[in-house]
């Protein structure tokens, strides 16, 4: 049965239907957490129990760790980006831990940003070390990842694309939200990964909303290719993609082309110029929940709630 862990700034907790129960540890970390599994199950049993709203939450994935991200890889997301799913490759990205806040912490925009975009992603929590040259198949998988987290994979979009790398704009603090539990499941709910579903609101207006059915890489796809060129530890964190609904979208296909004849500068002079126009970016005081979990509520990984604040 999956257990939601919570973590505030001077403690760990077990999310139970009665409320939250203090899980009795010397854990600072999300690694010494997840060896301290008799003290989380200790916790699951407590009958000494706050309310769950009178906890200030923090991310539950705590820094220094690796973050590493999947590119492109929902169908959905592909398409609308003017690609093919069925060509498109599997590829990482790393974003600096620094970026990782929490799920109530507001998002700050850097002052040289103009296009602050959103993504909905399922991340993967890893519980042991997965040495490069490990051994992935679907019957071990459950041995490397632990849980999952809801994260919101902010990007600076009028940065990333024209550097043509996304470490930069994806790595400012307070743009990688993580929470509000780090839900740890059994090997039987991880192979509900496929019924999880994605929502992503901005001012109550649904953005995206879609299944892990539209992933095209999915997890034991995902560490296999990783496994061959990097290292992960417990307590690392793999994002594993978007669905379709992010403010950013491809021009369409007679100004692409137009726009690939053209000096770089001037290409993305024009791009950007239209998309200021695009009222989906993010702005001062817009509101940002992100959810994802089972149609059913058997696996609820909870909803995030941050504001984004324009740094002056």
């Amino acid at each position: 049965m999956s257990v939601s862990v919570l973590r505030t700034a001077d403690a760990w907790w077990v999310r139970t239907p009665a409320g939250a129960a203090r899980i009795d540890t010397a854990a600072t970390t999300t690694r010494e957490l997840l060896a301290d599994r008799a003290a989380i199950a200790a916790a699951a049993a407590s009958s000494d129990i706050v309310a769950v709203e009178s906890l200030s939450l923090i991310s539950p994935v705590t820094v220094p760790c690796r973050v590493v991200a999947q590119m492109t890889n929902f169908a959905s997301h592909v398409k609308d980006s003017g690609m093919d799913p069925e060509t498109v490759p599997l590829t990482f990205f790393r974003k600096a831990s620094g970026s990782i806040s929490g799920p109530h912490d507001d998002v700050i925009r850097p002052a040289h940003v103009n296009l602050l975009d959103y993504e909905v992603e399922i991340g993967l929590v890893f519980g042991r070390e997965m040495p490069v040259g490990s051994e992935i198949d679907a019957e071990n998988l459950a041995d490397y990842i632990a849980g999952l987290v809801v994260t919101n994979d902010i990007s600076a979009r009028d940065v990333q694309l024209p550097k043509t790398q996304f470490y930069e704009a994806k790595s400012y603090p307070t743009f990688t939200p993580v929470g509000p539990a780090l839900v740890l499941l059994e090997a039987d709910e991880l192979k509900r990964f496929t019924d999880l579903r994605l929502r992503l609101w901005v001012n109550g207006e649904v953005r995206q909303d879609m299944t892990v059915a539209d992933m095209i890489y999915r997890p034991v796809e995902a560490l296999r290719a990783l496994t061959r060129f990097q290292r992960m530890d417990a307590g690392d964190l793999l994002l594993t993609g978007t669905p379709v609904g992010t403010a950013i979208s491809a021009p369409a296909k007679p100004i692409e082309i137009i726009g690939s004849l053209l000096p770089p500068k001037v290409k993305w002079k024009m791009f950007f110029k239209g998309q200021a126009k695009n009222p989906k970016y993010l702005k001062d005081g817009d509101v940002v929940e992100a959810a994802i979990g089972t149609d059913d509520g058997v696996l609820d990984l909870g909803r995030q709630r941050t504001v984004v604040r324009y740094a002056r």
